[in-house]
């Protein structure tokens, strides 16, 4: 079994970003400022041009859901709050409160804050939808600015 993961970079209206795949799913989407992964071979593959391809179409608003194969790995808490944040519709936001209820925990607010962390797949996995409950932005991988970006274009579009 070939464990390999292959990572391309790319420039786009964000930045230069990288997309890595493993075992032909998607695992990880890197912002510059995130270290590559020691165990990364850069490689373009035909799905990584895929990743690409739709998210250029996503960044510049004609494309508004996503279809890649996605993996991640995480606790049975942490694959439910990944997928609840994967069906907050494209240009909708939905609380960290939100998020914890639909999990059956209410009070699991910090918890899905936690979650939302570790989503190593942003943008794919859109945690820019998630805000606090008094509406601010909070905590992004990609930072705040960011953020507040990919809800203006969703918001627009």
């Amino acid at each position: 079994m070939n464990n390999t993961l292959f990572l391309e970079y790319q420039q786009t209206n964000i930045g230069r970003v990288g997309v890595a795949e493993c075992e032909g799913f998607i695992t990880r989407f890197l912002f510059e400022s995130c270290p590559i992964p020691e165990c990364a071979e850069m490689h373009e593959t035909d799905l990584l041009r895929e990743a690409f391809r739709q998210l250029n179409f996503y960044l510049a608003g004609e494309l508004k859901d996503f279809s890649l194969p996605l993996a991640l790995s995480g606790t049975p808490f942490l694959q439910q709050v990944w997928k609840i944040i994967s069906t907050i519709p494209y240009g909708k936001t939905l609380t960290y409160k939100d998020i914890a209820a639909r999990t059956g925990n209410p009070l699991a607010v910090r918890a899905v804050g936690m979650a939302t962390h570790r989503n190593l797949l942003p943008l794919f996995i859109p945690c820019h939808r998630v805000i606090g409950s008094d509406g601010t932005l909070t905590g992004y991988r990609g930072g705040i600015g960011l953020k507040k970006q990919l809800l203006e274009l969703e918001m627009f579009k």
